[in-house]
């Protein structure tokens, strides 16, 4: 066990990801590791936040009542996890995430879901920025193929990559799924 409570934060694993399937993405068996994470965590008793956009247009997968919006079956949240909405790529930002972990003693987080480079690493930053101890699960978050701002082509992979270079050592500590089970001596689900 550790001395200070440790939340899982999952980031926007909802339907709506699924359907950006038509565009490339790395990591295919991140939704797998997060549900090993999410079931070590459930097995310990330990906290759990699930973090859902939901977004300001119309016309977007994740608008409040589309089939977008609502969390992938595998990876929803039970009773009694919190969830946290968003509008915005970072979960801190207007949501009450930073006062329901310092309320519950909670300094550790573990970030898992997606994008890496857009929600989990804005939420990354943030987080190391409040001071929490913060530790992002490079195979249990994925990103999407992209141009860069040059217009070069981008695979997923290397927009992942760099977006963990950036979050590495400077807002985050990166770790695998087996390293995180094995530091919080916690059994796979």
């Amino acid at each position: 066990m550790t001395e200070q409570p440790v939340s899982l934060i999952i980031i926007d694993m909802q339907q709506g990801m699924k359907g950006s399937a038509a565009r490339p993405r790395n990591n295919p068996d991140a939704e797998n590791n997060i549900q090993q994470l999410l079931m070590a965590w459930r097995g310990a008793d330990w906290p759990i936040v699930h973090v859902r956009h939901i977004s300001r247009s119309p016309d977007s997968p994740f608008w409040p009542g589309q089939p977008g919006a609502a969390f992938q079956p595998e990876l929803a949240p039970a009773d009694n996890e919190h969830i946290v909405e968003k509008n915005v790529p970072d979960a801190f930002i207007l949501s009450g995430l930073e006062r329901w972990l310092h309320v519950r003693g909670i300094g550790r987080v573990v970030l898992v879901g997606v994008s890496t480079n857009n929600s989990v690493e804005a939420t990354a930053r943030t987080a190391g920025n409040l001071g929490f101890a913060t530790l992002v699960v490079s195979d249990a978050t994925f990103a999407f193929d992209k141009n860069d701002y040059t217009g070069v082509p981008r695979s997923a992979d290397e927009v992942h990559a760099m977006s963990l270079a950036n979050l590495d050592k400077e807002y985050a500590t990166v770790m695998c799924t087996k390293d995180v089970l094995k530091q919080f001596k916690l059994q796979a689900g």
